[in-house]
């Protein structure tokens, strides 16, 4: 079986899709067969990884509505053992359509469990909103990444958030776990981060990941380039901390 992560933040600009790519390409280059499934409707994971959206012809949003399976919509990347499953704006007018239709809350999940032999680790690029969508990503996750920016607002609704997460443990996925907390946007220089950073610590004891995320050009020109970190420059810092995060899910997965 897949192991199911959905990166999650409903909180924009806090480095989720950056995290989602990155991750997932770190994943793949350690050896393991692995799926970004693209479902944020602004479809940055798609961009980032160099898929003009305009020659697609099979989306999330075709896989949501169950028109096409989730194998139809998956595409091989240059990347060995990376898979996409892209996105469109269109999965935005599939929330509309949703919201009335049987099964509505566990689409992603249905259509993951059918080729969850495929893949040794599938990521979900959740949307920044606890939309209908992000619920679909929690309910066929197993485990939930949490990235939080290091400013001061980098808590503000995360308890709407975690409350969710309770709601659908209870009633509708009961192994939902969060694997870890992961600050991004990480200036060391300053001692607003340090000060973030020992807030995050106090609200998630035991489950913020020993690597942070620095703020890093080179990180911040990747996704432009079509390409994760490690490609674009496997020696920056942000590529090391990124490799470095991965090593550590692998780890907390077991």
């Amino acid at each position: 079986m897949s192991t199911v992560i959905a990166v999650t933040n409903q909180k924009g600009g806090v480095g989720k899709t950056t995290t989602a790519i990155n991750v997932a390409y770190y994943l793949a280059k350690s050896g393991h067969t692995t799926l970004l499934i693209d479902f944020d409707p602004q479809g940055n994971a798609t961009s980032g990884l160099g898929v003009d959206k305009q020659s697609l012809s099979v989306t999330m949003a075709d896989v949501v509505m169950g028109t096409h399976a989730l194998s139809d919509a998956i595409l091989a990347t240059e990347h060995k053992n990376l898979s996409l499953a892209p996105s469109t704006p269109t999965l935005a007018n599939t929330e509309v359509e949703l919201a009335q239709a049987e099964h509505r809350f566990t689409r992603l999940k249905l259509a993951i469990e059918r080729l969850a032999q495929e893949y040794e680790y599938i990521i979900i690029d959740s949307p920044p909103s606890l939309s209908l969508l992000t619920v679909n990503g929690l309910i066929a996750a197993r485990y939930v990444l949490l990235p939080v920016q290091a400013e001061f607002y980098a808590l503000e609704g995360l308890g709407q958030l975690l409350e969710t997460m309770k709601l659908i443990r209870k009633n509708l996925n009961p192994t939902i776990d969060l694997i870890g907390v992961l600050p991004t946007m990480v200036d060391s220089r300053t001692s607003l981060s340090t000060q973030v950073l020992a807030e995050i610590s106090k609200h998630f004891p035991a489950k913020v990941f020993k690597t942070n995320i620095p703020r890093n050009v080179r990180l911040a020109e990747a996704p432009s380039h079509g390409a994760p970190i490690g490609v674009y420059d496997r020696w920056s810092k942000g590529a090391r901390a990124y490799k470095a995060v991965t090593k550590e899910v692998i780890e907390r997965v077991g």
